[in-house]
């Protein structure tokens, strides 16, 4: 008997005790929704606050408040990415690097955003001037997915620093990757080496980095012109109109920065004169430029009348009407000093890159940093 009611107990307890247990997991299902909730809850309110203060102009409060989401929510690095974006743009440093920092800060980071964060970091270190920090930043992400942009970057830091044996370096491993072909770039640094070296009066050395640049990109303008110069230098001026015309016939959009030296030195190299002149000609016939025309008048000084007027005949310009001018008198008073002020702002060279003005020609534009960005025709031309 005693055993038949604990069967029949028994058989009445499984079912109730599966029945709990099911009642239990409804039940903690229930509490860890409410749980979730809750938290979920507290996220948004921080998200809005944040919003608020950042409508407000109370870009700290917001910072703190988008921080504090980020603890709740551990899927908020797309916010503050936004965010050290937005401080980066308006030119808000300290607070970009703050958003930035913290980023960095959080253990649960994937490594993609935290790459990603680092490079952004970096970002706002070289916005903000500090290109130490900038560099060492960017240094970090040389193993990482980002690679390619942070050579790009330490590139930049490399030039803005005038460091450029460490630019060509870094151009050096760029070259070839997907940015692209920087040999160019690298002729450029070797420019500027030969320039450090001829400051020092060390022309021997000058000439091995020119070499080097023609090296890198053998119909390089500036490299011919500069290696010109430095023959012109050494009293070797035969050999220095043979590389000009070899930067003529190689680089003929960059004649018009070099025509004059071209003409000048051609008095002492009779032998190339009628060369000269009849490059000098062809390139007047294609576009009317005052470099060329004044070259030609070099040449031939007693044609001077001809070829300005000729220049006026295809194209206005009130530089060649000011040389016309100058020739007539008597004129008014102060009207060829008149024509001459108003000339002189159309006789600059603007990057096409920014729009920056500067009289004299620059390789690197001095604005936005860009290279090769001055057309060789003054403003009036272009």
């Amino acid at each position: 008997m005693n055993w038949a009611s604990d069967f029949l107990w028994l058989l009445w307890a499984v079912p109730l005790t599966l029945g709990g247990l099911i009642a239990l997991g409804w039940w903690l299902r229930g509490l860890e929704q409410r749980q979730w909730r809750s938290s979920r809850a507290a996220g948004p309110q921080a998200y809005f606050r944040g919003l608020s203060h950042l409508l407000n102009e109370q870009q700290d409060a917001a910072i703190d408040a988008f921080i504090e989401a980020t603890q709740q929510d551990a899927d908020t690095s797309e916010l503050h990415f936004a965010l050290g974006n937005l401080f980066r743009r308006r030119g808000d440093y300290d607070r970009a690097i703050r958003v930035h920092e913290h980023l960095l800060q959080r253990a649960d980071l994937k490594t993609s955003d935290r790459h990603r964060a680092q490079h952004e970091l970096a970002l706002d270190f070289l916005k903000a001037g500090l290109l130490d920090r900038a560099e060492t930043a960017m240094q970090t992400l040389l193993d990482s997915p980002l690679a390619e942009q942070a050579r790009l970057a330490l590139l930049g830091i490399h030039e803005r620093a005038r460091d450029w044996g460490q630019a060509s370096a870094m151009a050096a491993q760029l070259d070839g990757s997907a940015a692209g072909s920087f040999r160019g770039r690298m002729a450029h640094h070797a420019c500027e080496l030969a320039q450090d070296a001829l400051r020092q009066g060390d022309l021997v050395v000058a000439e091995q980095h020119l070499r080097a640049a023609l090296h890198h990109a053998p119909h390089h303008a500036r490299a011919l012109m500069a290696l010109a110069n430095l023959q012109h230098q050494q009293g070797q001026t035969d050999t220095a109109v043979v590389t000009l015309l070899r930067c003529a016939e190689q680089q003929p959009h960059a004649l018009p920065l070099f025509a004059l030296s071209l003409a000048k030195w051609a008095a002492t190299v009779p032998a190339q004169s009628e060369r000269i002149m009849a490059l000098l000609k062809s390139a007047h016939e294609r576009q009317a430029s005052v470099d060329i025309t004044m070259a030609l008048i070099q040449l031939a000084p007693q044609q001077r009348q001809h070829w300005l007027s000729n220049h006026l005949g295809r194209e206005l310009s009130l530089a060649i009407a000011a040389e016309s001018l100058a020739d007539v008198s008597p004129l008014p008073e102060h009207a060829l000093e008149a024509v001459k002020h108003a000339a002189s702002p159309l006789q600059r060279y603007r990057c096409a890159a920014c729009g920056f003005e500067t009289h004299n020609y620059f390789w690197q534009c001095p604005g936005c940093q860009s290279w090769d960005s001055f057309p060789a025709l003054r403003a009036e031309e272009l």
